[in-house]
């Protein structure tokens, strides 16, 4: 009995996996998973209350058609040129299963978001981690001889750091051998996306997200741009593991959000005044941080531990990120909320300093 159940066991795939952010209940101020702190596009409300129940026993449009249009419109790129999946981290996920199965290992930074190392190790995909710098600016010379495939976050997380696109041109230059994936989660809060280098290069691939700047976390939705025959290729592989990838209503939604261009830009641009003034006020408490170009600011402190400062602010129901890596264990990554709820978090951080003197 023994020996079958060491047999069954040695069949079993083991990974460590990736740990998203605590999501507590109640009545708490959460600036820890990097969620957007108002509601969506009220069409989007519009579109959830109109909702016909009879269409759930239906499957979905497997094509996603209507949201795929849409974005196609959106970015002026072909409809072809588009594929939407269950958040950006599906849509990672079939990235790392279509384009990266060659035997040369992939490359990303030691410092980034921390799901692509355990979709690299799930699927059995070798890879490197390259060193960002001191100060945590990804370099693309560190990235030079040939590569199974390079993806970078940009701007980066948890850094909260901007590769220019003239680099990521560059580095999308250096490496036809191989596909580059630049996951641009954060680009709408100050970054510039390199969607435009697309028409260019095809061995580029550009992922968003609707979960930050369009406050659809909750509807799980994200899309990659690149020349047809990437996109092809990676609906191929989701049609070969998952036909009916995103919900009827989800798909409704992302159309309803994407047409509300004004919203989207007004959201964004409140983020970024809130995060504009926490720098300000954020270094008037002793921290300091790089320069942020997303909706969260990575700071540490000059004398209170990260840690002490995390643990101290979840006893106020203030939940931010911490991390315990390797040379970013005192740092937290804070995300931008509403001015609100950024002043209650001034105030807490400042009791819990004066506390520590």
């Amino acid at each position: 009995m023994q020996n079958a159940m060491n047999t069954y066991l040695d069949n079993i795939r083991r990974v460590v996996p990736y740990v998203p952010g605590e999501q507590p209940a109640g009545k708490v101020i959460k600036l820890n998973t990097n969620e957007n702190p108002y509601p969506p596009a009220p069409a989007v409300e519009e579109v959830l209350r109109a909702s016909d129940a009879d269409v759930l026993r239906k499957y979905p449009d497997p094509t996603i058609g209507a949201l795929v249009k849409e974005l196609a419109a959106e970015y002026g790129v072909k409809p072809s040129q588009v594929f939407v999946g269950v958040g950006s981290d599906d849509v990672i996920g079939m990235a790392f299963l279509t384009c990266f199965a060659g035997q040369k290992p992939i490359a990303f930074p030691d410092i980034t978001y921390s799901f692509y190392n355990v979709w690299a190790e799930l699927f059995r995909i070798p890879y490197e981690t390259i060193p960002v710098r001191e100060d945590f600016s990804v370099c693309i010379d560190d990235y030079d001889g040939e590569k199974g495939g390079i993806i970078i976050a940009n701007p980066n997380a948890p850094t909260s750091l901007e590769l220019s696109v003239s680099s990521v041109e560059e580095l999308v230059k250096r490496h036809p051998e191989c596909v580059v994936v630049v996951d641009e989660a954060y680009v709408d809060f100050g970054g510039t996306s390199a969607l435009p280098l697309v028409e260019k290069y095809p061995n580029l691939l550009v992922t968003q997200t609707f979960s930050k700047s369009r406050s659809l976390a909750g509807m799980r939705i994200g899309f990659a741009i690149g020349q047809e025959a990437l996109i092809k290729a990676i609906s191929d592989v989701k049609y070969s593991y998952n036909s009916y990838t995103l919900n009827t209503t989800a798909i409704a939604a992302g159309v309803a959000s994407v047409r509300d261009r004004g919203y989207f830009e007004k959201t964004c641009a409140k983020v970024v005044a809130t995060r504009e003034r926490a720098k300000e006020r954020l270094a008037e408490l002793g921290f300091s941080f790089p320069d942020s170009k997303t909706n969260f600011i990575f700071a540490t402190h000059e004398s209170v531990p990260a840690k002490t400062l995390q643990e101290e602010l979840k006893k106020r129901s203030i939940y931010v990120r911490y991390f315990a890596k390797p040379r970013i264990d005192n740092y937290l990554r804070i995300t931008v909320g509403t001015d609100e709820e950024m002043e209650a978090l001034y105030s807490a951080l400042r009791e819990i300093i004066d506390q520590c003197r």
